[in-house]
C-alpha cells in the first residue's frame, strides 16, 4: 500500500496543492506557476506533462527546475500525463507504455512520485472499450513499470469517459491488478459527472489516494450536460464537499487537495489573483466542514 504522502499537523487535515490547470490561462512558464503557488500558500504543485517537456525545449535544467521547487518549499505532488497505456491495440500499447516510461522520468527528475494515469484512448464511444479484467492487467504493468522509475501511475477516473467513469470500476480495477502499488486518483466533479456520488469514497484506505483533484460544480446544467468548463472555487458550487472531507479524513487521507479547475473565466483574471482565490476557497470549505460538526481540525 503507498505510504501516505505527507505528516498532516493536527491542526490541519489536509495538505493543499495547485494543479497548474487552474491558471492555464495565463501562459506562464512552468516556473512562473511554482513562484506564484508558493507565494499564496500552497504546500505542493501538480503540473502538466506537456509544462515540464516546454520547459525542457525551452533550454531549461530538470535539475534546476527541482532544486527551485526545493528551495520555495514545494512538493511535486504529481503530473497530468496522457500516455496510451490501456488501449486494446497491442503496438499502440507498447508505444504508449514507451510514452508513459518517458513521463514517468520526467516527473522523477523534478523529484515527484505520482502521475496520473486516465484511460485515455478508450475513453471514448467509438473506441474499442477494454473488459475491466484487461484494464487491471494493464494497469498492473504501468505499476511495474512505475517500480523501475519511481513514479506510481495513480489510476484516474473520468466521469465522461465509457470506462473507468465510476467509483465502482476504479476500485475494481485496483484490486483486480493486485499490486502493492495500486492507488487511485479521485475528482469532486468526475464523482459527480460520471454518477457516482460521494458515499462510496468510506470504503477505501486514505493511504491509497496520494492526490485528490477538488473543485466544485453548479446545480446547473445537470451531470449529463455539464463539462469540466463549469468547474468552479471549492465552496461556490453545491457539491457536498463537507461530506467528502469529513470521510477523507475518517479514512485516513492524509495526501493533497489538488485544486485541478478548467474555468475560462478564472483563466482571464491574473494567474496570482486565481491561486490566491483558490487555496483560500479551499481551505474555508475545509474547515467550514469541521465546523459543521463541531470537529477539531
Amino acid at each position: 500500500m503507498p505510504q501516505p504522502t505527507r505528516n498532516a499537523p493536527l491542526d490541519e487535515p489536509f495538505g493543499y496543492c495547485l494543479n497548474t490547470s487552474t491558471i492555464y490561462g495565463a501562459a506562464l512558464p512552468l516556473e512562473r506557476e511554482l513562484e506564484i503557488a508558493a507565494e499564496v500558500g500552497f504546500g505542493a504543485v501538480e503540473p502538466w506533462i506537456r509544462e515540464i517537456e516546454a520547459h525542457v525545449s525551452a533550454g531549461g535544467s530538470l535539475r534546476d527546475l527541482r532544486r527551485r521547487a526545493e528551495d520555495l518549499g514545494l512538493r511535486i505532488a504529481g503530473a497530468v500525463g496522457f500516455a496510451q497505456w490501456v488501449v486494446p491495440d497491442p503496438g499502440q500499447r507498447a508505444a504508449g507504455l514507451e510514452h508513459m516510461k518517458k513521463d514517468m522520468d520526467l516527473v522523477a527528475a523534478i523529484g515527484g512520485r505520482h502521475i496520473a494515469s486516465p484511460p485515455v484512448g478508450a475513453h471514448q464511444t467509438d473506441q474499442v472499450k477494454p473488459e475491466l479484467d484487461q484494464i487491471a492487467e494493464r494497469y498492473r504493468a504501468i505499476l511495474e513499470l512505475g517500480m523501475q522509475t519511481g513514479v506510481t501511475p495513480i489510476l484516474e477516473l473520468w466521469g465522461f469517459s465509457q470506462t473507468l467513469s465510476r467509483l465502482s470500476e476504479v476500485i475494481y480495477v485496483a484490486a483486480q491488478a493486485a499490486h502493492p502499488n495500486a492507488c487511485l486518483l479521485l475528482d469532486s466533479y468526475h464523482l459527480h459527472k460520471g454518477g457516482s456520488g460521494f458515499g462510496g469514497v468510506r470504503l477505501l484506505n486514505g493511504a491509497a489516494l496520494p492526490v485528490l483533484h477538488i473543485n466544485d460544480y453548479p446545480a446547473v446544467p445537470d451531470r449529463t450536460q455539464i463539462d469540466d468548463s463549469y468547474r468552479v472555487y471549492p465552496g461556490d458550487g453545491v457539491a457536498p464537499l463537507g461530506e467528502l472531507f469529513r470521510t477523507l479524513h475518517a479514512i485516513g487521507f492524509d495526501g493533497f487537495l489538488s485544486v485541478e479547475l478548467f474555468n475560462t473565466g478564472y483563466w482571464k483574471l491574473p494567474a496570482e489573483e486565481v491561486a490566491r482565490t483558490a487555496i483560500a476557497k479551499t481551505r474555508a470549505a475545509v474547515r467550514q466542514a469541521f465546523a459543521d460538526v463541531g470537529e477539531k481540525r
